[in-house]
Formats: C-alpha cells, sequence, structure tokens
C-alpha cells in the first residue's frame, strides 16, 4: 500500500484501537449468524473436550492418541481466540477492539496455527515409524520424544508468531482503522499502513511458505514412504488396516492446509477480501468441529472408548442413585 509522502506525514496518528466489520454488516443476519455459530462454537468444545476425555483411556495410551489429544486441546484453544470475540460483535453496535487486545489475538492465532502445523508433521511421523518399523514403534515412540515433538511444534509455533507479531505492530497506522475481517489477521492489518508495505508484503508471503512448506513437506514425504510401504504388503487386510490408520490424518491435513494455503499463498491477483473471510472460516471454524467427528466415526478404537466412558458413567450414576 503506499501513500504520497505529504499526506502520510498529515494524516500519521496513534491508533489506539481497532475496528473489525465482521462477516457481513446487514442487521438481520446478526443474530441468526450468532445463532449459528454459537452452535458451532459449542459442538467445537464438546467435540475436542470429549476427544481428549476419550483419549485417557488405558487402552488408548499409544502416541497416535497422545499427539490427538495435544491438537484437540490447540483446537479449543485456537476457536476460543476468535469465535467468543465474533459472536459479542454480532449482538453489539460497537465492534472495536483494543490495540493490544488486537495484538494479543494475532499471536495467539498465529501461535496456534503454526505449532499446529508442525504438530500435523509429528503425527505423520508418527504414522510413518508405525507402519514402516512397525517393530521398534515403542522404542522409537516413547513418551520422551513424543514429548518432545508437542514441545517443539508449540517452540517452532511460538516463535513464529511472535516474530511477525512484532514485524506488524511496529508498522505506523494512519487515517481509518476499520479492518474489514473478523478477527485481527495481518494481510488486513498492513493494509492499514500509512508506508509502502511492498518489501514487507513479499517478506510476509516468504515467511508464510516456510512456515507452511516446511512441516507439509515433511508430511508429504512420510506420506510418500507410508504408501510405498503399504503396497508393498502382501496382504489386503493388512494393506485396508494400514490405510484406515493414517486416513483420519490426511483429511484433517487436507482440510488445514487446503483452506489456509488458499488465503496465504494465493496470487494478489486473485485475491479478495470477501473469498477470504469464507476460507478463514474454514480454518477458523470448521475444520476445528470436523476433526472430532473425522476421528471418531473412522477409528473402531476410539468408538470403542467412548462406549467405555458412556457406560461407565452411567454406572456411576446408577450406583449413586442407589446409595
Amino acid at each position: 500500500m503506499k501513500y504520497p509522502e505529504d499526506s502520510r506525514r498529515g494524516n500519521l496518528t496513534t491508533v489506539s484501537e481497532f475496528i473489525l466489520l465482521g462477516l457481513t454488516n446487514h442487521r438481520e443476519l446478526q443474530v441468526p449468524l450468532f445463532s449459528i455459530y454459537l452452535f458451532i462454537y459449542t459442538i467445537t468444545l464438546m467435540g475436542n473436550i470429549l476427544i481428549i476425555l476419550i483419549t485417557l483411556d488405558t487402552a488408548l495410551q499409544t502416541p497416535m492418541y497422545f499427539f490427538l489429544q495435544v491438537l484437540s486441546f490447540l483446537e479449543i484453544c485456537y476457536t476460543s481466540v476468535t469465535i467468543p470475540k465474533m459472536l459479542v460483535n454480532f449482538l453489539s453496535e460497537n465492534r472495536s477492539i483494543s490495540y493490544v487486545g488486537c495484538a494479543a489475538q494475532m499471536y495467539f492465532l498465529l501461535f496456534l496455527g503454526i505449532s499446529e502445523c508442525f504438530l500435523l508433521a509429528a503425527m505423520a511421523y508418527d504414522r510413518y515409524v508405525a507402519i514402516c518399523n512397525p517393530l521398534r514403534y515403542r522404542l522409537i515412540m516413547n513418551r520422551r520424544v513424543c514429548l518432545s515433538l508437542a514441545v517443539l511444534s508449540w517452540f517452532s509455533g511460538n516463535i513464529a508468531s511472535l516474530v511477525q507479531t512484532v514485524w506488524v505492530f511496529n508498522l505506523p497506522f494512519c487515517g481509518s482503522n476499520q479492518i474489514n475481517y473478523f478477527f485481527c489477521d495481518i494481510s488486513p492489518l498492513i493494509k492499514l499502513s500509512c508506508i509502502d508495505t511492498s518489501s514487507y508484503e513479499m517478506q510476509l508471503f516468504t515467511t508464510t511458505i516456510l512456515v507452511n512448506i516446511t512441516p507439509f513437506t515433511l508430511i508429504l514425504v512420510s506420506y510418500i514412504v507410508i504408501i510405498s510401504t503399504i503396497l508393498k504388503m502382501a496382504s489386503a487386510e493388512g494393506r485396508h488396516k494400514a490405510f484406515s490408520t493414517c486416513s483420519s490424518h490426511l483429511i484433517v491435513v487436507t482440510l488445514y492446509y487446503g483452506s489456509s494455503g488458499l488465503i496465504y499463498l494465493r496470487p494478489k491477483s486473485i485475491n479478495s477480501q470477501d473469498s477470504n473471510k469464507v476460507l478463514a472460516l474454514m480454518y477458523t471454524t470448521i475444520t476445528p468441529i470436523l476433526n472430532p467427528i473425522v476421528y471418531s466415526l473412522r477409528n473402531n478404537e476410539v468408538k470403542g472408548a467412548l462406549w467405555r466412558l458412556l457406560w461407565d458413567g452411567l454406572k456411576r450414576k446408577i450406583f449413586s442413585q442407589r446409595n
């Protein structure tokens, strides 16, 4: 975004808050949208909390379910960064967010999103070891390694988000403080800056490629080796079982990288704010609600643990009533 030198100097002001314009300005849609996204948020929280409780089952104490616990926790935090503020804005005339609040929202959104990228790569590595080196799986994917991979994903997310947030909020903002989005994201914010941001946008594009492509490449390489190993299996039943253990993870990877990649890696010539909002809704609200469904419907072990959890709860309720 370019501004003439004189205009830039004359309009330079200290911004203390931003206005989130949200998904739409049509007042008649605010209450229906509030109801829809309140329902989505509730189901997302319930589904991911349920996954965490289910994976505490003694029969599911494996690396795959440990990473699933961490993923569900990330999804709970991720949706809680954006949806509550969006719900408030649906019913409020005041859609402002403070300067510090906007910076905090951006930091946590980037932190959790980037952490999820690297966690998905760790989950792909787990599947690679389980299928390509099953006899040494427990030895390689011990608790220390699993914890290290989880911490590394969070550390990577923290560093990358901190750098990008500091970079964006060091830009001078002037003129309009209205963000044509439903949360504080990098692209809509740098458009409000009163300096030429073309070089910054190139740096952002490069950083986005590194942050997204690095874990995605690890996932891709893992699955190339996995598929090659599965196709060499003599038993059709073994091939089916191996593919079924990977299918849920592949669906989640496709949903997450598909929607986020279309936003941050598209050329400017086909980049529109309205389409970005739709895609952003995909990875901030739709993907988190689908994850528990994908992992539970396609996994007999999870379904078995769910029934045991419900049955144990029912027995406790019956015994407490008798006493």
